[in-house]
Parts: C-alpha cells; structure tokens; sequence
C-alpha cells in the first residue's frame, strides 16, 4: 500500500452531511437543508478539483434511502468531474431527516469516514468541514488523522439563537427544535480544531465569529465564493425563448414591462411578503413593472413543512389583498437549468433584482444576479454589503422598511443610465472579485503557506500524520512485563518495526495513565505508538498529539456510577483506593490484600446485586481495576479493528497478565509471553493464542516469528505446546 506523501496531487476531503446532496439538478429550496451551502460545496468540490495541484476531491455527506427523494441519494458514490466525487455514508434512519435531529448519530458517521479514508488507501492532505455538523465530523477526523482542517460554518448557532429570541421564541422551545446548545458546541470544536476559518465577508468575521470562545481573527480567512460565468451571464440577441419565460409571462398582463425579480426559499427569514408589501404601496412600481417572486418549488401547499407553508399562503394572500393578479408571476415550479435564464429573462426587460432577506450570510443570488447584468437591491447586512461595495451595481436597503425598499427599486428602473452603469459595472466587476478561479487559488495559496509554516494551531495537531488509514496490519503490546523488562529484546522489537514501518503499525495497551504509560516508554527509548490504549482499556488516544478517542469515550458512558461503585465496595476489608493519580474518569483503581479481601466472584456477585453494570479486573494478585460494562483493553482492541477498518487476523496482541486475558483471546493473535503470571495458565489450550518460551520482548519477537506476522500471515488454529513442542490434535 502506497505512503500518502509518495503521490504529487492534494487529496482533499469535504465534509457537508445534511440536505440532498447531488452533483447536478441541485434541488435548491426544496426546504431550509438544500439551499446555497449546497450549491456552494458542490461547485467548490468541482472547481478545486480542475486545479493542477488537486489529485482528488472527496464531498462526504449522508445517505438517504426513502422513496420520497431521487434514487440517487442512495447512491454511495456519484462523480461529479473528472477528480470530484460524492460520497455518501450512511448517518442513522434511512429516510431523509433535517439536520437538527442528526446529532446523535454523527460519531457513528465519523468511525463510518475512517473506514471510508481506509478504503482508499490515502490520509487527505487537508479536511474542510461544511455548517456545525460537518465541522463536528471534520474536526474529529482531522485530529484522528493529524491532518489540517478547514471550517466554513455558512450560518451560526449563536446568531440563530440570538434572532429567534428576538422574535420572542422561549429558550425552551429554541432547544427542543433545533438543538441549540448541540449545535454551538460542534461550531466551538470546529473554530478550536480548525487551522483557518473561511468565511465570505467582513461582517461574518467581525459580528458572528467573534461571539465564540475560540474566535481567533489570525485563522479568519476572506474567501467570497466564486460564480460559474458559463453558466450566468447577460442575454444575448436573437437566442430563442427558454421554456421558463411561458411559465412566468402567464401570470402577467404586460410581461415586457421591467421585472422586480425576487429568488429564495419560502422561509421566513428571507423576508418576501415585506418586498410584496413595498411593491403593493408604490404607484410607480404597480404601474410600470412586474413583480416575479421564485420561492422554490411545489406541488401542493398545504403538504409542504410548516414553515414554507406559512409563508407562500401568506404571499398568496397578499397578492389577493392587493389585487396583484396580472402584475406578480409566482411559478410553481422550474429546473435548476432555468436559473440562468430567468435572471437573463429580468435583465432583458431592463429589471432589478431585489434580496430583502433580514439577514444574509453571503448570497450567491446576488453575484449570480451581477453576473447576469441585473442591478441589485439588498438587505444592509452581511454578504451584500461586500458585494454592493465590490461591485458598485446597486443598493442596500432597511429591510423592514418597505417604503424605502420601493423607492430605492424606482429609482434604479425609472433611470436608464442609472441602470446602464450599474448592469455594466456589476458585470465587470464580479469578474474580478467573483470568479470561481480567483476563489480556489486564494484557497489553495492560504493552505500551502500555512502547510509550509507547519502551523496546525494551539496544540491542534501533530506534524505527523497517522498512519492508521495506511497500514495493513498491526502490533499491540502491553508494557510492564511484556513489552520493558529485557532491554536486548526491545531492541530486537523496535529494530523489526522499524524494518516494517511502511504497513506496520504499533500501539501499546497498558493499565498504566497516559503520562505514565509515556514516561516509561521515553525512559527505554521506545518511539511514540501509533495508537494508546490507557487506563484499563478506558482510555484511546492517537499518536504524538495524543489525540482522544471522543467516540469511545461516548461509548463507555453506559451505566457507568461511579460513585455508587465505591459506596457499594467500601463494605469490603482489604480494599483500598489507589492514590488519586491512578483514578481515571473511567476506571476505578484498588489496591487488594489478598488475604482479607473476598475473592473476584464474590466481589461481582455483590456489585451485580446492587444493579451495577461494571467490569472487574483482577490482575497480579494484588490490584482490582473496576471499569464501565464497556471498557476493557480487549474491547478498546475490537473497537479499534472496527473504527479503522483492520481484520482481526491482522492484529496481533501481547500480554502478560490477568487483564490482558481478553484483549488475547477470540480472532485476533495473541502472544503471551514467557514471564506470564499465572491467571493467564488457563488460556492454554485455546486457538490462537502462542506461548512463547522467550519473556518480555523477545517473546513478542517468538510471536511475531511463529505467525509470520510481517510477511504472509499464517494462523495455527490448534494449540502447540510449548514445552514439548506437540499439537493437541
């Protein structure tokens, strides 16, 4: 298998995992989870893939398996460019779900993500995480990895709450619809891992960002997203009519009038009935245009989610109570080749387009307008007021102020050479701050002169890469006993694994705390594992960034009381608590007399009638270690081979001790070594588990010997006796 830096192109990966994710007829305003996020990933994922430096961009995001949706979204991978694909993995219920109700299933779509990245063969060279959840998924995988990660947030937790307060909804009702809290907490891992933040204007950096405990303006990168320039541009003479034009000019009177052209999803936020409001109340504007409002698609209204519904029965009745008909076009339906076209169709009658949103991040309606050679009117809030001020074609607006808004849309149609300058100058400058191949090259120059500085943050990451997704097989030692304790065989050990480092990989599994566990092994010269496995098994940290294991830790979170562990064990005598650097979150650490203290039996029987779901490990005689149901190193081994992808065949463990008896036993190899205390006497006998004459390390060597662990792996399903050198078969 090939080393990730023997390949000359970037692989990068993306993360956007909610909304309907396809590579083209984007399904946009479908509802709030398919809007310009959507479009935005999907067309960088493209762009950057064209790039000369670029081998392969991978855009992960969710499977969705419902006949309510297109086939395709079950689909596990569809390519979009030559280098560019989507893959989907499947994140909790098979049938679509918004966003909100994704949290508890995301750290299972994060191990899913390694074992994808395992699949092909290759560490991404950097990771860019989409919106909170794609930032929470992305920043787990990142440190995993040691891998640079990029975070583009697109919209903000705290300013959703802020704004939903604002309308008056209860702090209770914010968290039972949208998982608030959840959701901030992700954005602040992300802002915290992250090596830069890419946001689309001054505004965002400056009013939303800076609200989070880990803004940091130096990893605050401007990037506006680009505009595809084949795809929108001005109409040209004596091209034929698209279909689209019928479906709007039915609905008007005098369709060659001036079109106020309005295009967003049916969401409350985006402010339409205020625009009907300003169109409704100006004499000029009823006169002398049109009013096109595109606000998604439908069928049947009254079956569309509660928001939406809410807000086109509302501009229904608008239209109603201002008698509109003849003067407003609302066509149910259009396709995404349409887009073009209708802000071509706008332009050609000398229109405005008109954003009243009340608050807007960017708006790629508004430089896809520009594009096209419409002027435009826009809420006086974020991207817009980047855009206006780049651009000089058009003007920002109050946008709860609908009188203004119609006068500002009357002033720009009712003068020609008004109009003119700002159709022309929004063409030419959204050229130049707007283009999909300024956007990838500033991208790519930010991440090169960051990677050159091997500059990963505030003890983000490692300057090593893992290279768990790299390696085909792996070595897991206990330390005390097994692993130190013959410094002639260690080095016998370090020598083979250096010799087999390109598909080798090492971790140690050791009852020992993650400092300990580290002090010992600089103290015999041992290089950093690859993998930690602490504490009993309750403990998984990753490489020299000593990454943690947040899954895994999720994971022992069952039944655990440990407070009611100790209570309930304190009536025995001969028990006594290790000192406080030995308890772990996880583990619950004894000294054990052995001549007062009951037996193992006994001592579960008791924790078992007290309803406590734990783990006893007896080990050496003299220490009990109680861990959560969950935990164990033989578990953490499991969980291991699964989170990454490895055969257990291609695991070889090697203790020597009580609570190395089941990280030994089952489909992985086990060594035990020669200097074996005598708990473990009683797994002789058992498939797959070598007893070595050789103790300490070059036991582990005999063990290594005895498989064929480096090269062509033989497994010897029967026991072989050591001692005499016969099989029991």
């Amino acid at each position: 298998m090939k080393k990730d830096n023997e390949d000359k192109g970037l692989y990068v990966l993306m993360l956007s995992i909610h909304g309907l994710v396809r590579g083209d007829n984007l399904e946009l305003g479908r509802d709030a989870d398919t809007g310009g996020q959507i479009k935005y990933v999907i067309e960088l994922a493209k762009k950057l893939a064209r790039a000369r430096r670029v081998e392969r961009v991978d855009l992960l995001t969710r499977m969705v398996i419902d006949s309510k949706v297109d086939p395709i979204y079950q689909q596990p991978e569809e390519q979009i460019g030559g280098r560019a694909y989507i893959i989907r993995i499947p994140c909790g219920p098979r049938r679509y779900l918004r966003k909100e109700v994704l949290w508890p299933y995301l750290d299972s779509y994060s191990d899913q993500a390694v074992q994808y990245i395992r699949r092909v063969g290759k560490v991404p060279d950097l990771i860019h995480g989409h919106y909170a959840d794609g930032g929470y998924v992305g920043g787990q995988i990142a440190r995993l990895l040691g891998v640079p990660f990029i975070f583009t947030g697109h919209s903000l937790g705290r300013i959703k709450k802020a704004r939903l307060r604002e309308k008056g909804m209860k702090e209770a009702q914010i968290e039972s619809r949208y998982n608030i809290t959840q959701r901030i907490d992700a954005e602040e891992f992300a802002l915290d891992t992250a090596v830069f933040v890419v946001a689309s204007t001054y505004q965002e950096v400056q009013e939303q960002y800076k609200l989070y405990e880990h803004y940091d303006p130096k990893r605050m990168v401007i990037i506006p997203p680009g505009v595809d320039l084949d795809l929108f541009f001005p109409p040209k003479r004596r091209k034929s009519r698209a279909p689209i034009y019928n479906e709007v000019t039915r609905f008007l009177t005098n369709p060659r009038l001036p079109i106020v052209f309005a295009m967003s999803r049916a969401d409350e936020k985006k402010n339409i009935e205020t625009l009907l409001h300003a169109f409704a109340h100006n004499s000029f504007l009823q006169r002398h245009t049109n009013l096109l409002l595109v606000a998604g698609n439908r069928s049947d209204i009254c079956k569309m989610d509660t928001g939406a519904r809410k807000v086109l029965s509302n501009i229904l009745f608008l239209i109603d109570k201002y008698d509109l008909y003849g003067k407003v076009a609302y066509p149910k339906k259009h396709e995404p080749e349409d887009v073009p076209e209708l802000y071509r169709i706008a332009t050609k009658t000398k229109g405005v387009f008109v954003n009243p949103a009340l608050t807007e991040p960017f708006g790629l309606t508004l430089i896809e307008a520009a594009a096209s050679g419409l002027p435009l009117v826009a809420t006086n809030d974020g991207g817009p007021r980047d855009i206006i001020a780049n651009c000089k074609n058009g003007e920002l607006i109050d946008p709860l102020d609908s009188e203004k808004m119609g006068q500002v849309i009357q002033s720009i149609i009712e003068n020609i050479n008004s109009w003119t300058k700002l159709s022309r100058n929004g063409l030419r400058n959204v050229r130049k701050y707007y283009s999909w191949r300024g956007h990838v090259s500033s991208y790519l120059k930010k991440f090169r002169n960051i990677n050159k500085k091997k500059y990963y943050g505030r003890n983000l990451l490692t300057k090593t890469r893992s290279r768990i997704p790299t390696v085909d097989r792996m070595i897991i030692s206990d330390i005390d006993n097994t692993l130190i304790g013959d410094p002639s065989g260690l080095n016998d050990l370090m020598h083979l694994l250096k010799k087999s480092y390109r598909n080798v990989g090492f971790g140690i599994a050791t009852g020992r705390r993650i400092d300990s566990a580290i002090s010992i092994l600089k103290k015999s010269k041992v290089p950093m594992p690859d993998i930690f496995i602490t504490a009993v098994g309750s403990e998984i940290h990753y490489g020299k960034a000593l990454v943690e294991d947040r899954t895994w830790q999720h994971h022992l979170n069952y039944f655990w009381q440990p407070e009611r562990v100790k209570e309930v064990l304190s009536e025995f005598p001969g028990l006594t608590l290790q000192e406080e650097s030995e308890q772990r979150r996880y583990k619950i650490s004894y000294n054990m007399d052995s001549k007062r203290t009951p037996t193992r039996r006994i001592i579960v029987r008791h924790l078992r009638k007290h309803k406590l779901r734990v783990k006893v490990i007896h080990s050496h005689n003299e220490y009990l270690d109680i861990l959560p149901i969950r935990a164990s190193k033989g578990l953490a081994v499991r969980y291991l081979a699964i989170k990454w992808g490895l055969p257990l065949e291609h695991i070889l463990v090697a203790g020597d001790s009580g609570n190395d008896e089941e990280m030994l036993s089952g489909d992985v190899l086990g060594v035990v070594v020669g200097n074996y205390s005598p708990e473990l006497k009683r797994l002789q006998g058992k498939p797959r588990i070598y007893f070595a004459r050789n103790s300490y390390a070059k036991g582990i060597v005999e063990g290594i010997e005895h498989y064929n662990f480096l090269n062509e792996i033989k497994i010897h399903e029967e026991y072989i006796d050591t001692t005499t050198g016969r099989s029991d078969n």
